[in-house]
């Protein structure tokens, strides 16, 4: 008598939801609590809240995961420095089989005020070069974005300076309630569509 083979991750897909938190950052201690390291930060705190460890390593990222009642959550920080990161979020989607709408990518913005929040659906890689590449490897600009604003650098410090510098002892408060805010809508869209989220932590 013949069967039909059914692979693990097309179950796992069919019994439990699954969403994909995704910080953008450098890895390694020298660019540890970085401008351009918010998007780890901000797992670092979603981690410790959902007492997730990231210990499990696949296609260049390292992740954790959490069965919520919501679904299950994949926390993760692409190790292929900033410039690369889709190389690590495509795979890594079609090895769980996750859709672009079930995954929400933080990361850093110049363009916004230090610790202010900005969600969106869509959008260009605005010159941030860790959307730029996944753009190219998803091969869309409709995802979910949570950016933390860490303003431009001040007259005269080159952009790639100051990114890969850290945050000041005054800043570090301001930065950490960013990090928590940021937690907070990430944990806020397991329940709810992102369009509900956007209007509940967008900053005016």
């Amino acid at each position: 008598m013949g069967y039909v083979k059914i692979t693990r991750i097309s179950t796992e897909k069919d019994v439990v939801d699954m969403k994909l938190i995704i910080g953008l950052g450098n890895p390694g201690k020298p660019y540890e609590h970085t401008h351009h390291n918010v998007g780890f930060d901000t797992i670092d705190v979603l981690a410790d809240r959902m007492g997730i460890t990231l210990n499990q390593t696949k296609f260049n990222g390292i992740y954790g995961t959490a069965h919520r009642p919501e679904g299950k959550v994949i926390l993760l920080k692409p190790l292929t420095y900033m410039n690369l990161s889709g190389e690590c979020v495509r795979p890594l989607m079609d090895y769980f089989d996750i859709d672009i709408e079930d995954i929400v990518v933080i990361y850093d913005d110049l363009d916004l005020e230090k610790g202010k929040l900005r969600l969106r659906q869509k959008g260009s890689a605005g010159g941030h070069n860790g959307i730029k590449s996944l753009i190219q490897h998803l091969g869309t600009q409709e995802f979910n974005r949570i950016r933390i604003g860490i303003n431009r650098p001040p007259q005269g410090m080159k952009v790639s300076d100051y990114v890969l510098a850290r945050f000041s002892k005054e800043d570090q408060p301001l930065m950490q309630e960013s990090f928590e805010k940021a937690a907070d809508a990430s944990m806020y869209w397991l329940e709810k569509p992102f369009v509900e989220v956007m209007n509940k932590f967008n900053q005016k």
